[in-house]
């Protein structure tokens, strides 16, 4: 299938296009009222992940409002190891807890090899009904989160500011972690396999806590384990999918990333992109990093903030128009709106200037 709306992937590529691709983190969830709605008629989050029709529609809200450059899977990062036991469940005022975390090596050990994917067909169910309504106008976006940001909420058992158990695992046994991390490793790949399979046209992991590591325990645990997964991808399931990463207050390790084999490579807000973009000179692409605070900030405020932060890079080939990190519940749609307006803005006069 040939995707009409080209950029998001030409960018992935380094190619020049006439303006940067958008999408947004978190663009389908609780800032919008329609989303609100939808997730009162599942009844729960996880009756809605697992409800493909309605799963699907929220996916769709945000491309009926704003001209995004690309769709994302609607579902949640904690999939897997809910599918290999430990019994997720969102407690409100908590978020996500297991109910089975892991205490121990003989936990890890126990962990099931086989027939954790027929437990997530929900999840590439969801991807082919993003498909049909989608067709071809866009690609999708599919995603896992990183296997040593599973490790952290099962070694956790819930999240937390600093997961200290889950960081004293690493200091005190880390052969087990290791294996922990080759295990979630080879269902990482298989999930992202059988999202590319179901239809997904781009694959990233969401290592939303590789920034609790140093720098050596980054490299040896959290980016070891996404090469693999990479590697897996491309040599055991020989899917040829680009795959971003972004590993949240990592911009640091940019060149470990780029070592990895990725196609593009996400920042949080912390990162400075004008520095970034120069250090990776068109060899992935890069995405972010506006502030999610920032779109909290009075309307006529933002515009400013975007000009100010984005001026130098809206025009070079490879960069993503994104935030550092995903849209907050309190957000105003009409502040969505404004972003992309003066991303458009920017781009167009950038375009007027080249000439």
């Amino acid at each position: 299938m040939t995707i009409e709306n080209q950029r998001f992937l030409q960018a992935l590529r380094c190619e020049p296009v006439d303006r940067p691709p958008i999408w947004l983190m978190r663009q389908a969830g609780r800032y919008l009222p329609e989303y609100l709605q939808t997730r009162a008629e599942a009844g729960s989050f996880m009756n809605l992940c697992r409800n493909a029709d309605l799963a699907s529609e929220v996916a769709m809200q945000p491309l009926r409002r704003y001209p995004l450059d690309a769709s994302i899977l609607f579902s949640d990062i904690l999939t897997i190891p809910d599918a290999m036991g430990l019994e997720l469940e969102f407690v409100a005022g908590e978020g996500p807890v297991f109910n089975k975390p892991i205490r121990d090596d003989a936990d890890i050990h126990a962990l099931p090899v086989e027939g954790v994917m027929p437990k997530l067909q929900y999840v590439f169910d969801v991807v082919r009904a993003m498909r049909e309504k989608i067709g071809n106008k866009l690609p999708i976006i599919g995603f896992s989160g990183s296997p040593w940001t599973l490790a952290c909420y099962m070694l956790e058992g819930q999240g937390t500011r600093d997961f200290a158990t889950a960081r004293r695992w690493l200091w005190q046994r880390p052969e087990m972690v290791q294996l922990l991390l080759d295990r979630l490793s080879h269902q990482v790949a298989d999930y992202l396999a059988e999202q590319a399979h179901a239809g997904v046209d781009v694959l990233m992991l969401f290592d939303t806590w590789g920034g609790l590591l140093d720098e050596p325990n980054y490299r040896d645990f959290s980016l070891r384990s996404m090469h693999r997964v990479m590697q897996d991808l491309r040599d055991r399931h020989a899917v040829q999918l680009p795959v971003m990463l972004f590993s949240k207050g990592c911009h640091s390790q940019v060149e470990d990333m780029i070592a990895s084999g990725c196609d593009g490579i996400g920042l949080d807000w912390r990162a400075n992109i004008d520095t970034v973009m120069q250090q990776v000179a068109g060899r992935v692409a890069v995405q972010g990093n506006l502030d999610p605070t920032s779109l909290l900030a009075d309307e006529d405020m933002i515009a400013p903030v975007i000009r100010a932060r984005f001026s130098k890079v809206v025009n070079k080939p490879g960069y993503i128009f994104n935030l550092g990190h995903g849209l907050l519940p309190q957000t105003n749609p009409d502040s969505v709106t404004t972003a992309i307006e003066t991303v458009h803005a920017l781009a167009a006069e950038a375009c007027t200037a080249g000439h």
